[in-house]
């Protein structure tokens, strides 16, 4: 995840509001040349050597952070970040879900993944918060009823899903992610009523999304985005506060798996994630370009709930 440079005029981002859906970032609505996709791809990679250049020259002696980006760990990650983003960046959502659902398919501990994911959102929600306030996109008073139970609800989830063996918690986990991923389903063929009035229940709501998103994962967007945006709420102002409130809830969840021991021995995966996520938006643009919503949303919510169900599956055998 990244800065989100949010589009309110393109046909794409009106047609999400009409849906009840986040709204999509400039990068993906102006779909880019071939050029600037070959671009964009050989300055990341760019970026990438120098890096690996700079580790080498630094501690030419270390083969820590080597082993860890040459590991099956870290190319995993790469992989489902990159799918992760591509998926985010198109419906403006689920990237939680989506990276938790093919890390706990590929054997990583729930634990871990969520740890993991929280870890890789820190950075990406602060700047994309960042974002938001100097654009004028945070309502303080949303923001305040957000941030306070969403930060309460993170660090229970994260104590819960620490607290409790891997094998016993990856049976809910995956039902619950079924969950999300029929839900994602639904979106595509039901009408959202939009009302006028004031948000109910935002501390409920704030501290289910929370919760929900340090336990499965991810959820804070669809559960808490979707539900104020459904509701007639203005989509710049939701989508902003809830970006903001999520990067202290990234922080409170990262901050709680870090003291409960289940971040820094995963790198290799947090660095996978953030890494594969850069080289997301081209892909993203394209397949917003050539997939209405309602087909990326089947998409999404059958792969989800398909993948979840297996997981669900070799849990329960």
């Amino acid at each position: 995840m990244k800065i989100r440079h949010l589009d309110y005029d393109a046909p794409e981002s009106k047609q999400h509001e009409q849906e009840g859906l986040p709204l999509l970032e400039v990068e993906v609505t102006h779909q880019p040349s071939l050029i600037t996709l070959a671009k964009t791809f050989a300055v990341l990679l760019g970026l990438l050597s120098v890096v690996m250049g700079g580790v080498y020259l630094v501690a030419p002696e270390s083969h820590v952070i080597t082993d860890g980006l040459l590991s099956n760990a870290f190319w995993l990650a790469f992989a489902v970040g990159l799918g992760a983003q591509v998926i985010d960046g198109a419906l403006g959502m689920a990237y939680g879900i989506t990276a938790t659902t093919f890390l706990l398919g590929s054997g990583v501990p729930p634990a871990a993944a969520s740890a993991s994911v929280h870890l890789a959102e820190v950075f990406t929600t602060g700047f994309s918060g960042f974002s938001h306030w100097r654009f004028g996109n945070i309502n303080k008073a949303l923001f305040y009823r957000l941030v306070i139970p969403g930060v309460i609800g993170g660090v229970l989830g994260a104590y819960v899903v620490t607290s409790f063996d891997g094998d016993v918690l990856k049976p809910y986990i995956s039902a619950y992610l079924l969950l999300m991923g029929l839900y994602i389903l639904s979106k595509a063929f039901r009408a959202i009523k939009t009302r006028k009035e004031a948000p109910k229940h935002i501390a409920p709501l704030a501290l289910t999304g929370g919760f929900v998103d340090s336990v499965g994962g991810g959820g804070w967007g669809p559960v808490v985005t979707t539900s104020l945006v459904g509701t007639g709420q203005d989509p710049r102002t939701t989508i902003g506060s809830v970006n903001a409130a999520e990067f202290f809830l990234s922080l409170a969840g990262a901050t709680a798996f870090a003291v409960m021991g289940s971040v820094f021995s995963n790198w290799p995966l947090i660095a996978g994630l953030v890494v594969g996520g850069l080289f997301a938006a081209p892909l993203a643009a394209w397949l917003c370009h050539h997939l209405p919503t309602k087909s990326l949303l089947i998409v999404v919510g059958l792969l989800i709930s398909g993948l979840s169900a297996i997981n669900l599956a070799k849990a329960l055998i």
